[in-house]
């Protein structure tokens, strides 16, 4: 007797699936997903080609299960569940972070909620490295990400900035200063291999010395060679008397963003994501992350 075989479904159609289920929406769905809408389509019907029946109704107006998408449903959930647990008594997710200056009491929440996470931080001058050399599996790094090979995942910690100035120089005392004000200034700014574009982001000024590591910024800092701009969570949590950190007005605001290697979402880069999306969704400044130098 010859018995067809049928390949069993691929893990993200049954992610998406159950995505859809839930949302009844190809856009909600592509977003907690992190892919395009066409993506989602495609990840459906393939798995309504493994099955052999359709499992969603879609018109204009609404998104709907059949009923041999509800009963799959009613299989497929528990079933998954238990597929899920099972990982995370393995191995937990796994996850290598990267990140640059302190990691927040917000995002640390985050992080022991997944529990086996490995941090590692990343250098100044070198926010994408690790993640092209394996090192990491993901990375909480500055705005803008504007890598072809890298996937911007969600974005969170909008927060205004604040300068950082040697004491005693004549912004030390003022209650807030312009962004004029700040562009006239030599800025410490990010070393290479950071791209070009990312650098300029942080330190938007005509000049300025280099810094490879926070600390070495900071350093600049004090000693009177350049001023330097820092998301205010990163200024509270490097307060030191030699270095004054002053409110910047009329600079846009810095924000994080989650990224990975396309291509390389793993389990744990998924379940992160997720997480940081969650808990920023309508609350903007609640995972508040890692800051170093923003623009």
């Amino acid at each position: 007797m010859n018995v067809a075989y049928r390949s069993p479904p691929d893990l993200r159609e049954l992610e998406c699936f159950l995505t859809l289920a839930e949302e009844l929406h190809f856009g909600r769905t592509g977003e907690r997903m992190y892919v395009s809408q066409a993506r989602v389509s495609q990840l459906l019907r393939a798995l309504e080609r493994r099955i052999g029946g359709r499992l969603v109704s879609r018109t204009s107006r609404r998104v709907a299960l059949t009923p041999l998408g509800e009963r799959f449903l009613a299989r497929l959930r528990p079933a998954y569940e238990e597929l899920v647990a099972a990982v995370e008594e393995a191995g937990g997710t796994g996850l290598r972070l990267g990140f640059q200056g302190a990691v927040s009491t917000e995002l640390a929440g985050v992080l022991r909620e997944l529990g086996d996470i490995d941090l590692v931080e990343l250098p100044l001058s070198d926010p994408f490295g690790a993640l092209r050399a394996g090192s990491v599996d993901a990375a909480v790094v500055l705005l803008p990400v504007r890598e072809p090979d890298l996937v911007l995942g969600p974005v969170f910690s909008r927060r205004p900035q604040r300068l950082g100035v040697p004491a005693g120089h004549p912004f030390a005392t003022r209650t807030s200063v312009s962004a004029p004000e700040v562009a006239a200034q030599p800025l410490v700014r990010p070393a290479p291999p950071a791209p070009a574009y990312w650098r300029a982001a942080q330190a938007p000024a005509a000049s300025g010395p280099e810094a490879g590591t926070l600390q070495e910024g900071l350093t600049l800092v004090a000693t009177g060679r350049g001023a330097m701009l820092l998301c205010e969570p990163t200024a509270t949590a490097h307060r030191r008397d030699d270095v004054v950190f002053v409110p910047v007005e009329g600079v846009a605001e810095s924000a994080l963003g989650l990224v990975w290697t396309r291509g390389g979402e793993g389990a744990g880069v998924r379940a992160l994501a997720r997480a940081l999306a969650e808990r920023a969704q309508g609350h903007p400044n609640v995972a508040r992350g890692t800051c170093p130098v923003e623009r």
